[in-house]
């Protein structure tokens, strides 16, 4: 069973790495964590920094903005669709 960090923890344990100079070795040691975890870490911060570890559930906020855009493209094709059937269905009516 995988144990959950807070971002909070995450961001604490970089910490120690990046500016205290710390290796990665040793802050596993101390912290009882896997190395590969903390290499892990370490690279979803340098990638996203202040965004990294969301959290379960939550997106980044691009991620978020791309899944509204997704949604509302889906919304107006279905619109468009109602409003070309009742089109069809009006035009026959005048015939």
């Amino acid at each position: 069973m995988t144990k959950k960090y807070d971002k909070e923890f995450k961001f604490q344990t970089v910490r120690l790495i990046q500016e205290e100079g710390k290796t990665v070795a040793q802050v596993a040691r101390e912290m009882g964590l896997h190395e590969n975890t903390l290499y892990r870490w370490l690279a979803e911060f340098k990638q996203d920094g202040a965004n990294a570890f969301p959290g379960s559930g939550q997106l980044k906020p691009e991620d978020k903005a791309l899944r509204d855009l997704q949604k509302e493209l889906r919304e107006l094709r279905e619109e468009n669709e109602i409003l070309k059937k009742a089109m069809h269905y009006f035009a026959k009516d005048r015939r």
